[in-house]
């Protein structure tokens, strides 16, 4: 019995080595293999075709990046309050952390101007590194929830709650931070150097005039969005630093203006415009560093804040969506953001004749109405807006007229539906994940017939 099973799996192995010198060999046409030699091997070939597909560095494209940055700015308008705040606190300190670095680093470096801005700008990168590889919400950063916000997926209030959540959590702990770093006395080290390296930073910002600050803001925020949208397109946590190195260290060096790095700098040089030592190794008099005040304060954040907003948010978020999303959201747009078809010229909507739409099988109709029916029947499982969702699908399936009009006018087709803007611009656009976040996961039948009904608007 033993000899028979040592010459059945003998020959099962002959045969497996034969078929990888003869990759076109089909194993099942062998005389003698066993079923139970086959499953596995064929189990086995098709995980490591699933793996090839995956498994790959390549960057991700920069239209799959736009979609990413407008699902990251739809999860981030949803955060609660108080993860968003803790979360916010984390990024002011480490944006905090960035920027004692780089004081600490380019004080009385010796390495001449554009060496010693090189090396603040690569030190000042441990604050962008921590807010995306840690976790944490930097208001900077934020600003490309304007994405989402244009598409109809992310409310104006939403948007406004974040970035001012987020805006004030990062004060507070860029404030908290410095206070922490005054009672280090670091700022004594290389004979009071390292606060006068503070203070002279400080100075310099808020002698800024406003038209310097905003600039140097807009500029600063493209930077800085463009390192975090590289981040998107990273695969790994390596890819992601790097895509963080050359852009921050760009703004640094360059002496553009970050609204949370210098809600550190700034109240720095204040504490350190308290000390005498300080201001003798720093080579200052009192009345040159009248400005570095909460009057001086302010009137830095105040255009440099708006500046990040130009930067950030219009520059390259809006423009992003224009060059990659606008024909996709197009329906969404329409319907959550009617003034914009004035604000963008060529906004357009393109009626879709009825007779060109696919029509609604009979198994798709089959499996749709079941849905709907389990559905009605577990009505505390959906909210205002499932249930709503519930009619409008239940009469768009036996409706093709209504259907029609919700492809071709769709504010008109929901207005008497309990159905919030984003719930509208999603529906008539097809949104797929919308639909299945209120219902659960669909059919891939049904997925495809929405898709093709609902999805009709074009650019």
């Amino acid at each position: 019995m033993a000899n028979k099973r040592e010459k059945v799996t003998r020959s099962t192995t002959d045969m497996l080595n034969e078929k990888s010198h003869n990759p076109g060999l089909d194993l099942c046409d062998m005389p003698g293999v066993r079923e139970e030699a086959i499953e596995p091997v064929a189990r086995f070939e098709a995980a490591v075709d699933r793996i090839g597909k995956v498994a790959t560095t390549d960057a991700h494209s920069p239209a799959a990046v736009a979609q990413k940055a407008e699902t990251v700015g739809v999860t981030k308008g949803k955060l609660d309050t108080l993860t968003t705040i803790l979360l916010g606190i984390l990024a002011g300190v480490f944006i905090g952390l960035g920027a004692m670095f780089c004081t600490v680093v380019t004080t009385d470096a010796g390495l001449g101007f554009g060496l010693t801005k090189l090396l603040g700008g690569l030190s000042f990168c441990l604050g962008l590194i921590l807010v995306v590889v840690a976790g944490a919400e930097l208001f900077t950063g934020n600003t490309l929830i304007t994405m989402s916000w244009i598409s109809g997926r992310t409310s104006f209030a939403r948007l406004l709650r974040n970035w001012g959540l987020v805006y004030f959590a990062n004060l507070a702990g860029a404030l908290s931070l410095a206070g922490l770093m005054f009672y280090t006395y670091q700022w004594t080290f290389n004979g009071y150097g390292v606060g006068a390296n503070a203070l002279l930073i400080a100075n310099a910002k808020v002698d800024l005039s406003f038209g310097s600050a905003l600039v140097r803001g807009i500029l600063c925020n493209v930077l800085v969005c463009l390192a975090i949208w590289l981040c998107f397109s990273a695969r790994t946590v390596t890819g992601k630093i790097l895509s963080i190195l050359f852009p921050i260290t760009a703004f640094v060096a360059a002496g553009f203006e970050h609204s949370v790095a210098n809600m550190y700098f700034i109240p720095m040089g204040m504490l350190m415009k308290s000390q005498p030592a300080v201001m003798a190794a720093a080579g200052v008099t009192a009345g040159s560093v009248t400005n570095l005040s909460w009057m001086g304060f302010i009137g830095n954040l105040v255009p440099v804040t708006i500046g990040n907003i130009i930067g950030g948010g219009i520059l390259i978020g809006a423009v992003y969506w224009l060059a990659y999303l606008r024909r996709e959201r197009t329906a969404e747009v329409a319907t959550a953001r009617p003034w914009m078809k004035v604000a963008i010229p060529g906004l357009r909507r393109v009626t879709v004749e009825e007779t060109a739409q696919p029509q609604l099988d009979e198994v798709a109709r089959a499996r749709l109405e079941e849905l709907l029916r389990a559905k009605l029947e577990e009505p505390v499982a959906l909210d205002t807006g499932g249930k709503a969702l519930l009619a409008v699908l239940s009469k768009a399936s036996g409706d093709s007229n209504f259907m029609a009009k919700l492809a071709e006018n769709p504010a008109e087709a929901l207005k008497d539906y309990d159905l919030t803007s984003e719930e509208k611009a999603a529906l008539s656009s097809g949104d797929i994940r919308w639909i299945e976040s209120k219902l659960g996961t669909l059919d891939e039948s049904l997925r495809t017939w929405l898709t093709s009904r609902l999805a009709q608007e074009k650019w």
